[in-house]
C-alpha cells in the first residue's frame, strides 16, 4: 500500500526518469548520418588556364614525312620508309603555334645517333626540313628519326636504308 506522504515523491521519481530516458534517446537520423554521410554536391575542377599575359604554348608538330628530295616549299616531293645507301634523308616537318625551337635525333638501329640538329620555327603554320648526307654512303638497317618540342619527343618515324 502507498502512503500518501510517498505519493509526491514516486511521482517526482517518475517523471525524473521519464526525463533521463528522454534525453539520452538518440535521434536516429543523426547516428545514420555520421555512419553514412549525405552525398555532396560536386563540381569539376577548373581547366588549367596559363597565368594572364603568359603566350600559349610555342609550337605544335602537325606532321612528319619523310623523303629523299623535298621541293622549294621545303615539302618531301615523294614521301618514303625505304632509302638507298646513297640518299640523303630528308625530315619534312609541319608545324603551327607560336613559333619555337625544333629539334631532330637522327639514330641508327641500336640507338646510335647520326646527326642532332634544332631550329626556330616563326609562328603561324610552316614547313620546315631537316636534312642528314653520308658522303660515304649509309649502312643497312632500320634508323629512326625523333622530332622534339622543348626536349620531349612529340613524333617518331621509323625508316630502313637497304
Amino acid at each position: 500500500m502507498i502512503r500518501n506522504h510517498m505519493l509526491p515523491t514516486l511521482a517526482l521519481a517518475l517523471a525524473a526518469s521519464l526525463v533521463l530516458a528522454a534525453c539520452d534517446r538518440r535521434d536516429a537520423t543523426v547516428d545514420d548520418e555520421a555512419v553514412n554521410p549525405p552525398p555532396v554536391a560536386t563540381t569539376p575542377a577548373p581547366e588549367a588556364m596559363p597565368p594572364a599575359g603568359e603566350p600559349e604554348p610555342m609550337v605544335t608538330v602537325t606532321t612528319v614525312d619523310l623523303g629523299n628530295a623535298v621541293g622549294a616549299d621545303n615539302r618531301v616531293a615523294t614521301p618514303i620508309t625505304t632509302f638507298a645507301t646513297a640518299d640523303t634523308f630528308h625530315a619534312s616537318v609541319a608545324t603551327a603555334g607560336n613559333g619555337g625551337t625544333v629539334s631532330t635525333r637522327w639514330t641508327f638501329q641500336d640507338g646510335q645517333v647520326v646527326h642532332t640538329e634544332d631550329k626556330i620555327v616563326p609562328g603561324g603554320p610552316q614547313i620546315t626540313d631537316f636534312m642528314v648526307t653520308n658522303a660515304q654512303g649509309w649502312p643497312t638497317g632500320t634508323y629512326t628519326v625523333e622530332v622534339m618540342v622543348d626536349g620531349q619527343v612529340v613524333q617518331t618515324r621509323e625508316f630502313e636504308v637497304r
